[in-house]
């Protein structure tokens, strides 16, 4: 009774490991949402940590050891996958071997090794294995095992070229901030360069397209969460040293800027977007891939406060310059730091998620030496 019921299980088991393996394909490509998958995103998570612990161990080289974590991760997808859709066709077609399942010439071997082959060779086009079915249930099996093998096939590929599509655009975003800051991570010198002697019409839009391109940089980790573990050795291609340059930005907007010369910029919908979606981003990606509950309130040390107040004066003092009208520092200075208070804490809580310290985002005087 025992030996009967082995077949009955073993065929079952296959089956609930290829159903297993199509959702986590469905749930990661097709359905596309950020913290769905049912493997995927444990697997990425488990490939991070080691990397992590390899790159803490390489000193000088730990920022190229990183930047082979993404990559990885992609291949781990494609190998769970297809390993995982061969191991289920091949415990469906083990217990057929010799009987519905046959070699094309020769006796047939009945080893799990052979099932193995027998099943990753039906996912590929019917026909071109050495083992052939010889009833019409296996002949159906090997027609669905074809048609999901190279579904599964197609939809991966298209998945890691638009990946790839989306980290391109996300590079050039980051490039594109660094450039417009005189390659530098100063918002005071992006927001200088955006109103050449006190005038915005020009820089308004650059705004208009850093906040359209930032929105669909929030939509692509939305749709790629693999996105997260793409790290670059350059600090400005990070989605935290993005939208800390982005919100600084605002903030400065927002409580440096005399109102009678640019109180319009304050109020623009590209502005306000920017701060949106940047707030929206790093919210969404903290709390997929970082453990815990977000804390309700953050308090902001003395010596953050002081490091603040310093650098909105720094700010100031470069906008100025520019011929830029700007609020005398102890009115403006109160408004930046409570703004910054908001956007900050969480960058600090994300940054060492992706191995990064937010004093690498800050501008060159800033950095704690």
């Amino acid at each position: 009774m025992a030996s009967a019921m082995l077949p009955v299980l073993e065929r079952a088991s296959g089956a609930l490991i290829m159903v297993l393996v199509l959702a986590d394909v469905f749930l990661t490509v097709l359905y596309a949402r950020i913290g769905t998958g049912l493997f995927a995103d444990r697997a990425a998570h488990l490939v991070w940590a080691i990397f992590r612990r390899a790159a803490d161990a390489s000193g000088r080289k730990r920022g190229a050891v990183l930047s082979f974590c993404g990559p990885v991760i992609l291949i781990v997808y494609v190998l769970f996958w297809s390993l995982g859709l061969t191991l289920g066709a091949g415990l469906i077609i083990h217990p057929a071997l010799g009987a519905a399942v046959r070699a094309g010439s020769g006796e047939t071997p009945t080893d799990f090794i052979t099932a193995l082959y027998a099943g990753g060779s039906s996912m590929a086009i019917v026909g071109a294995s050495d083992f052939k079915p010889a009833t019409d249930g296996y002949r159906l099996i090997y027609l669905a095992n074809s048609l999901v093998g190279m579904s599964v096939t197609s939809l991966v590929l298209t998945y890691v070229m638009q990946v790839y599509t989306a980290l391109r655009q996300r590079n050039a975003l980051g490039l594109k901030l660094r450039l417009l800051a005189g390659e530098t991570s100063d918002a005071a010198e992006l927001l200088a360069r955006l109103a050449p002697e006190g005038q915005f019409s020009t820089g308004y839009t650059h705004l208009a397209d850093i906040a359209g391109t930032m929105a669909e940089m929030k939509e692509a980790h939305h749709f790629y969460p693999v996105l997260f573990y793409f790290r670059f050795q350059e600090p400005f291609y990070s989605v935290s040293a993005q939208t800390f340059i982005a919100l600084d930005t605002v903030s400065l907007i927002r409580s440096g800027i005399a109102d009678h010369q640019a109180a319009w910029l304050k109020d623009a919908a590209a502005v306000d977007a920017i701060w949106r979606v940047a707030m929206l981003l790093v919210v969404t990606l903290e709390t997929t891939f970082l453990p815990g509950d977000l804390p309700a309130t953050v308090d902001v040390t003395r010596a953050e406060n002081e490091e603040w107040r310093t650098r909105y004066s720094k700010a100031v003092s470069r906008v100025s310059a520019a011929g830029v009208e700007a609020i005398p520092n102890e009115t403006g200075a109160e408004t930046y730091l409570a703004s910054r208070a908001r956007w900050q804490p969480h960058i600090a809580r994300l940054a060492p998620a992706m191995a990064y310290c937010v004093d690498e985002f800050k501008p060159d005087g800033d950095r704690n030496r």
